[in-house]
């Protein structure tokens, strides 16, 4: 469960990074060349598209931060965590629930679930 934790926050440590150079490495580093994102608000396909949703959240929401919830599991080439969206040192406003599909170690599709969202969020 430690792997599945590890790779939680690698995933979220992207979503958090504002330094586009270091984001995109990132990416590089743990996204398929041809990885899906999708979520009931936006999706990508490739590592651009996942990078440029990551900048969209950003600019949307300066200054949050994205934190594990909980603990993340995973068996095989799955993944499941939960996470929060919300101001730096702050509650979480937004909560959802990813499941993540990996092939050789790097994510090669994501299917995110809002679990909590304000209307003045959406």
């Amino acid at each position: 469960m430690n792997d599945a934790k590890n790779k939680a926050e690698r995933y979220l440590a992207i979503w958090n990074e504002t330094d586009g150079a270091r984001r995109r490495a990132l990416i590089a580093e743990s996204w398929a060349e041809a990885a899906t994102y999708v979520d009931p608000l936006m999706r990508g396909e490739g590592r651009e598209q996942i990078n440029a949703l990551v900048e969209a959240v950003q600019s949307r929401f300066p200054g949050f931060r994205f934190e594990l919830i909980g603990a993340a599991d995973g068996y095989g080439d799955n993944l499941r965590f939960s996470w929060g969206l919300g101001p730096e040192n702050g509650e979480a406003v937004i909560k959802g629930t990813d499941f993540a599909e990996l092939d050789g170690g790097k994510l090669k599709s994501v299917r995110g679930f809002i679990d909590q969202l304000p209307a003045a969020a959406g």
